[in-house]
Order: C-alpha cells, then structure tokens, then sequence
C-alpha cells in the first residue's frame, strides 16, 4: 500500500493505462485518467468498466474519467503517460500548459517514434525538459494485471525521487514494482522484444516446435542487448524483468498483441489484415522497420529483426524466417563472454567450416 495519499494523472484509455490507473487508486491514491473518446469517459464514470479494452474488468471507482487534460492534471504529482508512439508527443504537446517541473513523468509505451529514432522518455525530455523521468516496462499483460493475477515490472529512472514515487504508487500485493536506473536500456528492452514477439507468434503459426521457440526467444535476447549495448545501455538490465522477463511472456502467449499479428502472419494474413483483425496498436510492426534502418546504420548485426523485415514488407513467405535463423553465422552465444569478432578471427584463423 502507498505511504502515503499520491495525486496520480494517466493519459491514455487504453489496457494498461486503465489496469494501472485502477491499482493506484486501490493503493489509495486519488486518481483521474485522461482519453479522448466521450462515450468511454461516460461508461467509466458511469459503470465502472472499460468495454472497448478491459470490458470485464471492474475499475476502482475511485478513478475519475475526463477528456479535460487541465482537469487531469491539475494537482497531480505522478503523470503516467499510456499513449500508443505515434500520437504520444502530440499529447505530451497538449498537456505542457497544465504541467510542471516538480511534477513526476512516467511512459509506459513500449515504441520508438520515428523521426530521430527517440524513445518515449527521450520525447518527455524533449518536450518539457523535466528532471523526474522515468520509464515502465515489464511482463505486464494488462488483462492479467486486471485480473489481480500476481506480476511485476520495472521503473526505470536516473532520479531516486521518481523511482521511489512510482513504487508507493503501484507496488501492491499482486503488482511488484522494482527499480532500476538503466532508463535507456529498459525502454528499449520493452520496445524491442516487439518486434520478436511478432517473430514468434509466425513460428508457432507455422507449427514449429518447443526447441525452436526457446532457440528463437535466446537468440532474440542476444540481439536485443546488441543492439542495445551500441545505444549505450548496460547488458545486465537484459537479464531483468524488462528484457528476457517481458520478451518471454510477449514471445508465449496469445494475449499478446504482437504475438498474435505475427500468429496471424504465419496462418496466411496479410500484415494489413492482422492489424485490421487485432484492433489495436501493435508496435512492433512499426519497431521492426526503424530498428532495422538503425541497426545498418550503426552496423549492428540483427539477422532475426531483418529476416521479420523482409517477411512484413518484402513479401517474403514466413516459412522462409527460419533460413534466416539457422543459416546465419554460427558465431557467439553469449557475446559479453565471448566476444563474437573473437568467433569470427578464430574461424579466418582456421579455415572456417561449412555444413
């Protein structure tokens, strides 16, 4: 439970935004959710329930719904922001009259907006120039959170004040909350195990089996923390809830968004088609292409996110991913031990082999 009574605003009517403005008011907190479309608003003032995202989930009625961003926010001391990427910094833009420097700011989104290649927090800086930032990410499948179905996540901020704040506000008896200061390399942890999710909701679509989904789901890590590490981020917050934690569940489980376009892929959508069928935002799709861009970039290796690519835009048939997974270069299974140009000199050293 909260020490103590926190003022809490949340921006955005989505799953998530809804499941968390819900356990901060059930921890006490006094809180007001921000969302554009009127007739939700109503239906969560009135009924207490969210019926276009979390329809059998009872909202604490504590939470007060409004399309009035001044309303939210004023007097509000954590902002949780659960804006899908695209419209993310214009809602930020909309908000800053009504915000403040003391004020505490928290994103939830697991994208990357396009322009700069900026992660949420990136744009929350950008756009304020605020000192409390800070980022969510985790294994947090909103529909388990509704369900009180035991769980965890991170909070991720250079700034105790924001860390600590955060963890009163959610930290209950069925939502952990632990703290991590590697801010850049849990955003991107959340925001790139999108892409593979996608990845493997394709192979379980195409039949393929245990072995081959543990190999995918290992192999993906050890691309996210490449790619990672050249941003800056630090390889250990790999191993936290934010990386292998959030890539397992979103790699398993059918109430994954992600999963599920990348399930439908695989049965013989098109991408059009398994977004139309999902109804929701999938960032991953829109991940896959711009980490792809950066990844040639800054020359990182991602064989995994660039065989995704060529099936998502080049047309190139599913069943041909898995060639991109096992006729890649046999290098380094872990490259913070064994450096993989290491495998690579040893092979010139060698000959190479061939199978």
């Amino acid at each position: 439970m909260a020490e103590q009574q926190i003022q809490v605003a949340v921006l955005g009517g989505g799953s998530f935004g809804t499941a968390l403005a819900s356990i901060a008011a059930d921890n006490g907190a006094q809180v007001r959710q921000w969302m554009r479309d009127e007739a939700l608003v109503e239906q969560i003032n009135r009924e207490r329930r969210n019926g276009r995202y979390l329809p059998n989930y009872a909202i604490n009625p504590a939470v007060q719904a409004s399309t009035d961003l001044e309303t939210v926010l004023r007097d509000a001391e954590l902002v949780l922001i659960a804006i899908p990427s695209q419209a993310f910094r214009s809602v930020v833009q909309a908000a800053k009259p009504w915000l403040r420097p003391e004020q505490i700011l928290v994103s939830t989104t697991k994208g990357i907006e396009q322009s700069g290649f900026l992660l949420m927090s990136q744009v929350l800086e950008q756009e304020t120039g605020f000192t409390h930032i800070g980022v969510i990410a985790g294994p947090n499948l909103a529909s388990e959170i509704a369900d009180k179905q035991l769980t965890a996540t991170v909070i991720a901020s250079a700034d105790a004040l924001t860390r600590t704040r955060v963890q009163q506000a959610l930290g209950c008896r069925y939502f952990r909350v632990y703290a991590s200061n590697d801010r850049h390399g849990v955003e991107l942890g959340g925001a790139l195990k999108n892409i593979y999710a996608i990845a493997a909701g394709m192979a379980a679509a195409l039949g393929m089996g245990e072995n081959t989904r543990s190999m995918l789901m290992t192999r993906a890590l050890a691309e996210m923390s490449r790619f990672a590490v050249a941003q800056g981020a630090n390889p250990m917050t790999f191993l936290g809830l934010a990386g292998v934690g959030d890539l397992i569940v979103t790699c398993s489980s059918s109430l994954s968004r992600n999963y599920r376009v990348g399930h439908a892929i695989g049965e013989g959508r098109t991408l059009d088609e398994a977004v139309d069928a999902l109804g929701q935002v999938a960032e991953g799709v829109n991940t896959v292409r711009l980490v792809c861009t950066k990844a040639a970039e800054i020359g990182v290796y991602m064989p995994l996110a660039e065989g995704l690519y060529h099936v998502l835009f080049d047309g190139v048939p599913p069943q041909d991913m898995a060639k991109t997974l096992m006729m890649g270069e046999q290098s380094s299974d872990v490259e913070f031990i064994l450096p993989r140009e290491d495998v690579q000199q040893a092979h010139r050293e060698t000959g190479g082999w061939h199978d």
